[in-house]
């Protein structure tokens, strides 16, 4: 189930950030991901396909160039479930899969990609539905058969990261940006880590999106680099002022009077 046993955490993961091929991860929140792991957060991405096979790599080229991003970002631990690619479903059996990932790992937060994406690939829309779906298997009791004999495991926080390009319009109960200015650099690195699907034109188009999101969002927080995620529940907090003014204010705020 994965190419990296050695390697998963005898401690729980804080956050694990799920995509539906290598690469979405990086392009939707990997300055975000990169400022976690600076904090000293322990997060993990799992990716669900190899995003094989498509016109331009090989697994094997993929697979160094994930390992290029992770190191890019600074993320400590990055799994692959390897379901298949193309035809990444919603299913029962696809569940179990990851809701074991999610028992083994033991996040506080799943963050994962959400957004139906007909010009792209039906992977990122089937992707939130299986997480969605997996986060309730992996408390299930009397199932664990069903789980490689893993733990149950509630997790308490599910977190969108959202494709700009979503067919529809959602009214998301919660929505905040992260200032993404200090990590903007190990973002693009992440990104322009996958030589076989960002080169040329198709690099300096994807930058081009990924920088005038990245405006957009941060300038209505005063921030210069933003990433923006959704919530399903309100944003709750316990600091009445921290959360108010962790936005720097509106981009037309000045400390000079007209």
């Amino acid at each position: 189930m994965t190419e990296y046993p050695d390697q998963i955490p005898s401690e729980p993961v804080e956050v694990v950030a799920v995509g539906a091929h290598p690469d979405d991860l990086e392009i939707l929140c990997g300055g975000t991901l990169a400022k976690l792991a600076r904090s000293g957060t322990r997060v993990a991405i799992l990716d669900l396909t190899d995003g094989e096979p498509t016109p331009r790599g090989t697994p094997d080229q993929r697979r160094i160039e994930a390992e290029e991003a992770r190191i890019a970002l600074g993320i400590p631990w990055r799994f692959n479930a390897m379901l298949p690619n193309r035809v990444l479903m919603d299913d029962p059996g696809n569940r179990m899969t990851v809701a074991t990932w999610f028992r083994r790992l033991r996040p506080k937060v799943v963050l994962t990609i959400a957004g139906r994406t007909p010009s792209g690939s039906p992977d990122h829309y089937q992707t939130q539905l299986l997480v969605e779906g997996a986060r309730f298997y992996s408390q299930l009791t009397k199932w664990d058969a069903r789980f490689d004999n893993t733990q149950p495991h509630r997790i308490p926080h599910l977190v969108y990261s959202l494709f700009p390009f979503d067919a529809e319009d959602h009214n998301w109960h919660g929505s905040f940006v992260v200032d993404v200015a200090e990590t903007w650099a190990a973002k693009l690195a992440s990104v322009r880590a996958y030589k076989s699907q960002f080169d040329g034109p198709r690099l300096e188009r994807i930058e081009h999106v990924l920088l005038g999101q990245a405006a957009y969002h941060g300038s209505r927080c005063g921030f210069t680099h933003g990433e923006r995620f959704v919530l399903p529940v309100p944003v709750g907090s316990r600091d009445f002022l921290g959360t108010v003014t962790a936005s720097h204010g509106l981009p037309t705020t000045s400390n000079h009077a007209d």
